[in-house]
């Protein structure tokens, strides 16, 4: 998986990253159990700052994307998928579909869900 940022746009860059993964997660080209590069080695890569990249990685962990297994480092996790999970898929993707339909972007998305938490 390559994975690249465009500084020309108004997504922050982190933000970029976070969804390249979990796009690719969603489109099948990121497996559970794939390694993701090394924080300084993406950086590196991509023309980033370190702390760029690893604020892109703890997000997708806080959100249950990726774990961080110290020196084995930051695998890509199943996402959810059955039990509770299910249904809580569900209601994202109406969710989703509801926020896009009335012209919300990710951002203002996450801003109605952070107001209700």
């Amino acid at each position: 998986m390559r994975f690249t940022v465009d500084p020309g746009i108004r997504t922050p860059v982190f933000q970029q990253l976070c969804d390249q993964v979990v796009g690719s997660v969603r489109d099948g080209l990121l497996l559970p159990g794939t390694r993701l590069p090394t924080v300084r080695r993406l950086a590196a890569d991509l023309g980033v700052a370190a702390n760029t990249v690893a604020k892109a990685y703890r997000q997708l962990e806080a959100e249950g994307h990726v774990e961080t297994r110290g020196r084995n480092g930051t695998v890509v996790l199943a996402p959810p998928g059955s039990g509770a999970g299910a249904e809580l898929d569900g209601a994202a993707a109406r969710f989703v579909r509801e926020a896009r339909s009335g012209g919300l972007g990710l951002e203002e998305a996450v801003g109605v869900l952070r107001a209700r938490w």
